[in-house]
């Protein structure tokens, strides 16, 4: 018993440093038995903001496939989004290709892991101004201590099931797209140090091997890496409270695994029963989901049609309310119109009118001033013309005269220049200012 299991182990290990060699960024391992049913099982709550939902998947050991729990894992850098590996079916074999972080979601084999995980992208939340914001309706996160939640129930447009791998019999038909094998070339981040410590604590603990647990481990998320005993850390449904307790117990050692092998072939023959059970329960489970997912989604539409029915409502009300301001302001603005015109008229009338009574104003005033002027004008020169029409004056006596007669007649003689000089330059009247 002992040999052969280092004859696996060994071999384990030859195919690992084989594959690391061919490629370290996707590939892992590559194995010919398809991997179990993905189980069901409830997510822990998110234990803080910043921390970020990564799904479980069934990894592979020597001793088989083993449940590597979904956790709550803090991204290594602001922006980036978690793909999840994913089992793909090709030459023969089942080949694992790991998960990676980047800004874009890229392709995981269509497997539905739910709580956002649809398939195709992530729906469960997104980041903005260095903050990630929670989607509610796929995430168990309280309003506590995260505040950057909202609500937007997701529809899955791709079959729901367990399928766990990618083509191959009963596997996924899904194929990336042009936009998801862009992000699968562009640069990723691997998983970080607490995911790798994470699943090695998973590897590690058997109650995680789906030949111990037959596909329901003991437990299926934590609330962080590692945490297996954890309050946190929750079981597949189904599972006994037996089964759990064995999370936290230690691994056997090889000889006690011979003494119960017995036992363990008595239970994988009475497993057929029971996992025929399993799945009735199962199914009647996942049709009431499916019920459930069509009423919300009927829901969601009716919800969506009052909404468009109201935003329609109002957006008539707020037409009719702007054509009706509309109409109000051209009535107004008519009417202002009217008034301008009115004053313009009123304004015309007045000047007009003002101008005529000035226009008769100077005329009067013209009227009146010219007989004045003239009546001035012709005593002016009747007044220049008067001195002309004195008698010529009296002959100058003779120079020996020296009787009185003589001096009397002499003084006339001196003055008369200054008649002549004021018959030349009459004096003037003050000119009447014209009215």
């Amino acid at each position: 018993m002992h040999r052969l299991c280092s004859i696996r182990t060994l071999a384990f290990v030859v195919m690992m440093l084989a594959v690391s060699a061919v490629s370290r960024a996707q590939v892992a391992v590559s194995v010919n038995i398809a991997p179990p049913a993905l189980p069901v099982y409830q997510q822990p709550a998110c234990p803080s903001a910043g921390y970020m939902w990564t799904p479980g998947y069934w990894a592979y050991s020597p001793d088989g496939y083993y449940w590597v729990p979904g956790t709550w894992v803090e991204a290594p850098a602001v922006g980036l989004l978690w793909t999840p590996g994913y089992w793909a079916f090709g030459n023969g074999g089942y080949v694992w290709n790991a998960g990676y972080w980047g800004p874009q979601v890229g392709f995981y084999g269509g497997i539905a892991y739910g709580f956002g995980y649809t398939g195709v992208g992530y729906q469960g939340g997104y980041w903005n101004n260095r903050q990630f914001y929670y989607n509610r309706a796929v995430n168990n996160v309280s309003t506590t201590n995260i505040t950057n939640v909202y609500n937007k129930t997701v529809i899955n447009n791709t079959t729901v099931n367990r399928v766990s791998y990618n083509g191959g019999t009963g596997g996924t038909t899904a194929r990336p797209t042009a936009q998801q094998e862009a992000a699968m070339r562009a640069k990723h981040t691997p998983a970080t140090a607490a995911q790798l410590r994470h699943q090695e604590a998973a590897r590690a603990n058997r109650a995680q091997l789906a030949s111990v647990n037959h596909g329901r481990p003991a437990v299926t998320a934590t609330s962080k890496p590692g945490e297996f005993t954890a309050k946190g850390a929750a079981a597949a449904k189904g599972t006994t409270t037996e089964n759990k307790t064995t999370a936290s117990k230690p691994s056997p050692s090889r000889d006690e695994e011979s003494t119960t092998a017995a036992t363990r072939a008595s239970e994988k023959k009475a497993a057929p029963t029971k996992a025929a059970a399993t799945r009735t329960s199962e199914n009647k489970a996942a049709e009431n989901k499916a019920a459930e997912n069509k009423s919300a989604t009927n829901r969601a539409a009716e919800n969506k049609a009052a909404e468009n029915k109201a935003a329609a409502n109002r957006t008539t009300e707020n037409k009719a309310a702007e054509n009706k301001a509309a109409a109000n302001r051209a009535s107004e603005n008519k009417t202002a119109t009217k008034a301008a015109a009115t004053r313009a008229s009123e304004s015309k009338a007045a000047e007009n009118k003002s101008a005529a009574n000035r226009a008769n104003e100077d005329k009067t005033a013209a009227s009146k001033a010219a007989p004045t002027r003239a009546n001035d004008n012709k005593a002016t020169t009747q007044r220049a013309a008067k001195p002309a029409a004195h008698p010529e004056a009296a002959p100058k006596p003779e120079a020996h005269s020296e009787s009185p007669v003589t001096e009397a007649h002499a003084r006339p003689e001196k003055a008369a220049p200054h008649a002549s000089s004021e018959q030349a330059h009459p004096p003037k009247e003050e000119e009447k200012p014209r009215q």
